[in-house]
């Protein structure tokens, strides 16, 4: 990924002084730019740090200290003196013990007491190792695994939702530039028409209304003209924000596409993408990951065992004089926490369950969703043709009723009207076309099969 993104980041100068972007290359750009596409990516670092965390906690942890210690504490330095092996009976005020002196066991000696300052310089080397945990860190490492394959799949519905968003853009631009088309026609058709509609008035053929009427009707075309060259305009900047890209930086884009429908039927569709659906991949991860936390909160129902060993040496100067070693185990076990335990258990069950249910209706969603698209993507792709036919006929309709206005038979509304069916249909055309898109990318991106392979240049 890394090594992707450094030859993209070379490759983007030269991409935004060039004149062409087809849509693999502005795919890649909005992979590459992409905010949430760099955040998902963090994600994945975080759940793969977290693994190896809980990896770790598996392993003995050891550590070392270094210290230094003055005191004159009765007890403090009676004990170093004993960590030191330098202790003498003198420590215990052997020279005030005088066995013939009445009471003397009652003396309170002056040396045990009252020490004099001591000085220790200690050094420590500890190794702890879990030997027993509940079941505790193994929950971790669930719990952290299962997030990790959540940020992936995550990774991979994200990466596919750009693409999507990409592919609306691109095909957007297009879409606009047809209807500006379409515009442009309308406008040479009203234009033909208030040169004919003059003729046959200066002739005294028609009445001046109609004149009027024609003159109007061109206005109103070269509205549309303007609000169609808007609306070409305003899907440029849209897939400009889509790839990253200043407003002002010029884009010469590269051939239309389409998208290719998927093999086989929606029954095997609907089982495939139950399955492998990256959205609801990392939904399943997550409810394993919620399983792994109620592992750990289960676990404090059950002892905790580890063992330790550590080697320490103190001191009186700087060095390692005296040493001494410690091994053990310890079993700790909280046998009653008023109830903490059962109820961290409890809201842990509860939080798992409901992504559980979250899961199985995302699950029947997206069945729904998949014979959606799937029938919208069908009466598109019919459409299509159907207003081809349309198109013809309204042609062949606004020519008929043209000639008949020449001739004097028909009327300028009967014209107008017809040349409104024309645009219309041409409109209908270009909107079945953006639609048939459309819904083929819907039902891939539902599939989770939507990939740059799967959009062809047309």
């Amino acid at each position: 990924m890394a090594a992707a993104a450094l030859v993209l980041a070379g490759a983007w100068p030269a991409w935004s002084q060039a004149r062409t972007l087809d849509f693999a290359q502005a795919v890649e750009v909005a992979l590459h730019q992409n905010p949430d596409l760099r955040a998902v990516q963090a994600q994945i670092e975080q759940a793969r740090a977290g693994v190896a965390q809980a990896r770790g906690a598996r392993l003995p942890r050891l550590s070392a200290g270094l210290g230094a210690t003055r005191t004159d504490d009765a007890l403090n330095a009676f004990g170093l003196k004993l960590a030191q092996r330098g202790a003498t009976f003198n420590d215990f005020g052997a020279g005030q013990f005088n066995p013939a002196q009445p009471g003397v066991l009652g003396v309170a000696p002056n040396n045990l007491n009252y020490p004099g300052a001591v000085n220790d310089f200690s050094s420590r080397l500890q190794a702890q190792l879990p030997l027993y945990t509940g079941g505790k860190l193994e929950g971790y490492l669930r719990q952290a695994h299962a997030m990790l394959l959540a940020a992936q799949a995550g990774d991979r519905a994200a990466r596919q939702e750009i693409i999507d968003h990409v592919l609306q853009a691109y095909d957007g631009v297009y879409t606009a530039r047809a209807y500006e088309q379409v515009a442009a026609k309308a406008l040479q058709a009203a234009q033909s028409q208030l040169r004919m509609v003059d003729n046959l008035y200066r002739q005294g053929v028609v009445l001046k209304s109609d004149l009027l009427a024609a003159q109007v009707n061109l206005e109103n075309v070269r509205m549309q003209q303007q609000q169609a060259a808007d609306l070409q305009a305003q899907a440029m900047d849209g897939l400009h924000v889509v790839l990253g890209m200043p407003l002002d930086q010029p884009i010469e884009l590269g051939p239309p596409v389409r998208v290719s429908m998927p093999e086989g039927t929606p029954g095997a569709w609907i089982a495939s993408a139950q399955a492998d659906n990256p959205r609801l991949a990392a939904l399943s991860e997550q409810v394993a990951a919620a399983g792994g936390k109620v592992e750990v909160a289960r676990s404090e129902l059950y002892p905790q065992v580890g063992a330790m060993a550590r080697v320490e040496t103190h001191d009186p100067n700087l060095g390692f004089s005296a040493h001494s070693y410690t091994v053990g185990v310890q079993l700790n076990w909280d046998i009653f926490d008023g109830g903490v335990t059962r109820d961290a258990i409890d809201e842990a069950a509860a939080a798992r369950d409901a992504l559980r249910l979250k899961l199985e209706s995302s699950r029947e969603q997206l069945g729904m969703q998949i014979q959606d698209a799937y029938r919208k993507a069908r009466l598109a792709a019919g459409q299509i043709a159907g207003r081809e036919l349309a198109v013809q006929q309204a042609d062949e309709a606004q020519r008929i009723v043209a000639q008949r206005y020449a001739n004097g038979v028909g009327t300028l509304l009967e014209l107008q009207g017809a040349q409104a069916m024309l645009d219309k249909a041409r409109a209908d055309l270009v909107l079945a076309r953006s639609q048939a898109t459309t819904q083929r990318a819907a039902l891939r991106l539902a599939l989770g099969k939507l990939d740059v392979d799967s959009v062809q240049a047309r």
